[in-house]
């Protein structure tokens, strides 16, 4: 027993030093290989041009229409997903009864195991001419069915999350609010929710990772078109799009291969940024006990 002990108390350090260990790996090699661009492309050209032509002469790595279609998409998606992701998490948790949460939370997490190029095809064959036809649009695929989509992809882990904080909170607090005269949803929501922001911030911060990170469903139903967008409505092309489109068609070490691995930098600094906030709010609203 004590041999087993010892090896598994040697075997966990291990295991986390190779997450680690491949952590690391990756931004390594997106670093090495996208860096080196910039010794003849500007960081400020690259992050402020309005052109992306890598195939011109000479070529054009503006990546702004880019990072605003990401950013178009991705809020889009989070102001969808995360209100109804909360919403249903405060309904499985404190106001359904056991039979309908044993149902609904599996079917909820069922979600999250669908392929994405099902969501692409769900979009692009179902909410394409549904947006057409309900808002008179010329195209169905564009950044708002691309944010309807992300926003069904990121619901299950943003919901799951999120009631597994609020039921952990404890029963002493709703205890406490209903002894002062709070009501149920007054108890909810002035003492529950409160309580479970911490882990709240972290079921949304990784429903972001999700939504931001996407890249076959956004593929399929965004559009596609390289430009600034000038609506929500408008055909998007955003990071994930460009590189997974262009990477098989760069030669290895040229121009375009490492743009390419630059806008995968963007991408790490978007997500490194957003967890940092997450962290901070997490920090900020944590529950003091005692």
């Amino acid at each position: 027993m004590k041999k087993r002990r010892a090896v598994i108390e040697y075997l966990l350090p291990v295991f986390a030093y190779i997450a680690l260990i491949a952590l690391l790996g990756i931004v390594f090699t997106v670093l090495v290989e996208g860096l080196p661009l910039f010794k003849s492309y500007s960081v400020f050209r690259f992050i402020t041009g309005k052109e992306w032509r890598p195939t011109s002469e000479p070529p054009l790595f503006g990546a702004l229409p880019l990072i605003i279609s990401s950013i178009f998409v991705t809020v889009s998606s989070m102001l969808i997903a995360v209100p109804i992701g909360i919403a249903t998490a405060i309904y499985l948790s404190k106001l359904s009864n056991p039979f309908i949460k044993d149902f609904l939370k599996p079917v909820v997490e069922l979600l999250a195991s669908i392929p994405s190029v099902v969501y692409g095809f769900f979009g692009l064959v179902f909410l394409a001419p549904l947006l057409q036809k309900i808002f008179h649009l010329s195209v169905g695929l564009n950044g708002f069915n691309a944010s309807i989509i992300l926003a069904f992809m990121a619901l299950p882990t943003i919901a799951s999350l999120a009631e597994d904080a609020i039921s952990s909170v404890p029963v002493d607090i709703e205890l406490a609010s209903f002894g002062l005269g709070a009501s149920k949803f007054e108890t909810i929501f002035y003492a529950v929710l409160p309580a479970a922001l911490p882990g709240i911030f972290t079921a949304v911060s990784l429903g972001f990772g999700r939504a931001i990170g996407e890249t076959m469903a956004v593929l399929m139903v965004a559009g596609g078109a390289i430009g600034i967008p000038n609506s929500i409505f408008s055909p998007m092309r955003p990071l994930t799009v460009t590189i997974a489109a262009e990477m098989a068609e760069s030669p290895v070490g040229s121009q375009h291969y490492m743009a390419l691995f630059s806008l995968a930098i963007l991408l790490l600094l978007f997500v490194i940024i957003f967890n940092l906030l997450a962290e901070y709010f997490r920090n900020k609203f944590s529950f003091k006990r005692g």
